[in-house]
């Protein structure tokens, strides 16, 4: 790759990640060694801490890139970059070599001992050259985050270079690390949950209260998003998101009474309107984020700033601590701070619902969710067509979904007792507003959930106005992922396993 190609490579980089720092690009670019980079620019010693190594075939891309037939035996060997003092991770780094190319005592050295490899090639005076032949983003995941200590969602810059000695390759590297390294600028990072809403519980409102609402905080999908100071206002993300966070930075910019403005990168989300509370979780992250860089806000505060958890508290509570929520709604009439039906989007100036009981989730319950890809569910004016033709809704069912959560799900929960907690679920499906929101769904919709019944699962539900449909189990939830994507597969959409999130939101700050 020539240096013209690297600098182009590093462009579309920033485009997709944001302003890199001159050391990401001197390490992403570099064609010296990285051990020895390091050590003069951080002023210490960089030490190898092996995590594997062993004998394998190679596969068809570690083949091509070493010039070898695949299957043909490599050294394969993971090892990280550290600060010698600190402990600190710099640098994730996965090389393969073919057995053939390395006399025995290089390869003795390479497979027993923490030394970086160009030291060990220094050792051996092997002379070669590094050809850098890819640079790109990632995602951290469950393995390397842990390495990091980062979140799993958050993005990692990668580059691949072969070693050639001889004319051929003799080793294949492939060096990670995350974005947020290696950079003078203070920067943070929110990665929020998000959650699955069971439904409302009165939206009769003959108690002199409305509303009230059960839900779960879950592992995923989730969002990520960054922020760092600038004297202009940026936003780098999907077109569809975007939107929201220049809203919402606005509005929390304003209420600081902050001149500045912040450059901020989402770098991961989910749809809107698919049931699952994407507007709350992007509004507070983004809020946290800028919370975070110029004053520390409570979470209420920065709901009641961004207009979320006008109708339902399960969002906010879920973005603040996560686990099983339950709320106690807003009082209504002509002295509440309600006096007629409206979805959250709607109600912009009521502050979220109070939190009643919060409770972890059970950790080895699985939650699966299903999305087939159709239109979004209700929003904007049709949810609130929705509220004002079918509410209030009989009292009768208010009171039996009153009953099914206090007298099922509650002591499911707390007792662990999944059939009982299942149980509840599936009773609320025909009931008050969640009974409403059943009947105007599609048929896709009434034949995946009634498919999901069929399986293994305790308790199968619609979120919020849908699509997507969740279930609950412990065993057998693989026999109802297949179910899931048989039932969509025609329309396409995701289904996947997740767990539930018994904390809130995260925020990592970094230089």
């Amino acid at each position: 790759m020539t240096s013209f190609k690297i600098t182009g490579k590093l462009r579309e980089l920033e485009k997709e990640v944001g302003t890199l720092s001159p050391m990401q690009r001197i390490l992403l670019g570099t064609d010296g060694s990285v051990t020895t980079l390091l050590e003069n620019a951080l002023g210490c010693e960089v030490t190898v801490h092996t995590i594997s190594q062993q004998v394998v075939p190679a596969d068809e891309g570690v083949a091509a890139s070493l010039g070898i037939h695949a299957g043909e035996a490599v050294n394969h060997r993971i090892v990280t970059l550290n600060e010698s003092e600190s402990g600190k991770t710099l640098l994730y780094a996965v090389s393969d070599s073919p057995l053939s190319r390395l006399n025995p005592s290089f390869r003795d050295d390479l497979m027993r001992a923490d030394i970086p490899i160009g030291r060990i090639m220094q050792m051996h005076r092997i002379e070669g050259r590094r050809e850098l032949d890819d640079v790109r983003m990632c995602r951290a995941g469950t393995g390397i985050s842990g390495v990091f200590g980062i979140f799993r969602h958050e993005p990692l810059l990668s580059r691949r270079y072969r070693i050639i000695t001889g004319g051929q390759p003799l080793i294949s590297i492939r060096e990670t690390f995350p974005y947020c390294n290696f950079t003078d600028e203070a920067r943070v990072i929110v990665e929020t949950p998000s959650r699955i809403h069971m439904g409302l519980i009165d939206m009769n409102g003959s108690s002199g209260r409305v509303d009230g609402g059960i839900g779960l905080s879950v592992e995923d999908p989730a969002i990520v998003v960054e922020a760092k100071r600038s004297s202009e206002l940026s936003i780098r993300g999907e077109p569809g998101s975007t939107e929201r966070v220049q809203r919402t930075a606005e509005q929390v910019l304003a209420a600081l009474g902050i001149r500045g403005g912040a450059e901020i990168t989402l770098h991961r989300t989910y749809s809107a309107h698919i049931g699952l509370g994407s507007g709350t979780q992007l509004s507070l992250a983004t809020a946290r984020a800028l919370c975070e860089l110029y004053r520390p806000m409570a979470v209420r505060e920065m709901a009641a700033i961004t207009g979320r958890g006008g109708t339902s508290g399960i969002g906010t509570a879920a973005f603040e601590s996560g686990g099983f929520i339950l709320d106690g709604g807003h009082r209504f009439g002509p002295s509440g701070v309600k006096s007629d039906f409206r979805p959250s989007a709607a109600s912009p100036e009521v502050n979220p619902a109070p939190v009643l009981f919060r409770h972890p989730f059970p950790e080895d319950w699985q939650v699966l969710i299903a999305t087939p890809d159709i239109p979004e569910g209700a929003s904007g004016a049709e949810e609130i067509d929705i509220f004002r033709r079918h509410c209030p809704v009989p009292i009768g069912e208010v009171q039996a979904f009153c009953h099914a959560v206090l007298m099922q799900m509650l002591p499911g929960i707390i007792e662990k007792d999944l059939d009982l907690f299942g149980t509840a679920v599936n009773s609320i499906q025909a009931l008050g507003l969640k009974g409403v929101e059943h009947r105007l769904q599609p048929s896709i919709i009434r034949d995946l959930i009634a498919t999901l019944r069929t399986t293994d699962a305790a308790g199968v539900g619609l979120s919020s106005f849908g699509p997507t449909v969740y279930a609950i189990g412990d065993t057998g939830m693989q026999d109802a992922l297949r179910a899931a994507e048989e039932s969509i597969a025609e329309t396409g959409g995701t289904a996947f396993i997740t767990r539930a999130r018994n904390r809130g939101a995260e925020i990592r700050a970094s230089t």
